[in-house]
C-alpha cells in the first residue's frame, strides 16, 4: 500500500467532503460490521505472507457519518523467522466528487514475535479513487511509506485495477496491476485476475491467480493461485 502524495489532492477532498457532509445528515453517527474468512495463501502485492500456507482472518469496520471509517484487522503470517500474526489499524474519509469516489487513509501494519533486530511494522498513506464504467468500477491507487517493512527506507506502491458483476449470475470478475517500489534493488511488478461468487448477502467465494515479475526473488514471490472465503455481518 503505497505512496500518497495528499497535499495534491486536498483541495479536491476539502471540495468534496463539503458536498458529502451535508448528504450526510441524516446518515447513522456509527455503523459497525465484522468480517471473517479463511484463504488457502495469503497474498499480498503478489507475495506470499504465510509461507504458502493457509490463513485465517477477521476484522472490524466503523463507518461514520457514512464518509469517514476507521477499523482493525488480523491475519496469522509466517516469515519463517518467529513473526506469527499481523494487525492492521487503519482510517480515513471516503468523499465523492460528481461520479468519482475518493479514499483517503492511513494503515498501521503490526506484528506480534518478531525478531530482534529492523522493526518489521509500517505506516502507509493511501490515495485511491474509482468511478462506474458500465456494469464494473475501475480505479487507481497510490500507497507511500516513510519506512517500509524491515526498516527499508522509503516505499510506493501504484495500482489500477477494475471490477465487473456479470449480469445475471452472482459472479464477477476483478483484477489488478500493480508495481512496488522499494530503497535498493527491491522494485518489482505485480497482478491479479480472479472470480468472485456471491453465496447469498453475507458470504462470498474468491478464486484469484496472482502473479510478480520477480520470482528470482523467492518461492513467495512465483505465481500462484488462492482461494478464499469471506463472511460479513
Amino acid at each position: 500500500m503505497q505512496s500518497y502524495k495528499i497535499a495534491m489532492f486536498a483541495a479536491v477532498a476539502t471540495v468534496a467532503m463539503s458536498g458529502a457532509a451535508l448528504a450526510q445528515d441524516d446518515a447513522k453517527p456509527v455503523a459497525l460490521s465484522f468480517n471473517v474468512g479463511a484463504a488457502s495463501d495469503y497474498v499480498f502485492r503478489g507475495v506470499s505472507q504465510t509461507d504458502e500456507n493457509p490463513q485465517i482472518f477477521g476484522g472490524v469496520d466503523a463507518t461514520l457519518y457514512g464518509i469517514g471509517y476507521a477499523g482493525a484487522w488480523v491475519s496469522n503470517v509466517d516469515f519463517n523467522n518467529g513473526t506469527d500474526l499481523e494487525y492492521d489499524l487503519y482510517a480515513g474519509i471516503k468523499p465523492t466528487l460528481g461520479p468519482v469516489a475518493f479514499d483517503f487513509g492511513v494503515i498501521y501494519y503490526g506484528y506480534t514475535d518478531q525478531p530482534s533486530g529492523p522493526d518489521e511494522q509500517y505506516v502507509e498513506w493511501k490515495a485511491a479513487g474509482s468511478i462506474p464504467v458500465g456494469p464494473g468500477t475501475i480505479g487507481a491507487a497510490v500507497y507511500y511509506s516513510d519506512d517500509f517493512f524491515g526498516e527499508t527506507g522509503k516505499a510506493t506502491y501504484y495500482e489500477v485495477n477494475g471490477s465487473v458483476a456479470i449480469p445475471e449470475t452472482k459472479f464477477s470478475v476483478s483484477g489488478a496491476l500493480g508495481h512496488q517500489e522499494i530503497v535498493g534493488p527491491s522494485d518489482y511488478n505485480t497482478w491479479n485476475l480472479g472470480v468472485g461468487y456471491a453465496l447469498n448477502d453475507h458470504i462470498g467465494l474468491d478464486l484469484r491467480y496472482h502473479d510478480t515479475d520477480e520470482h528470482s526473488f523467492g518461492d513467495i514471490y512465483d505465481s500462484r493461485v488462492a482461494v478464499s472465503v469471506k463472511a460479513t455481518f
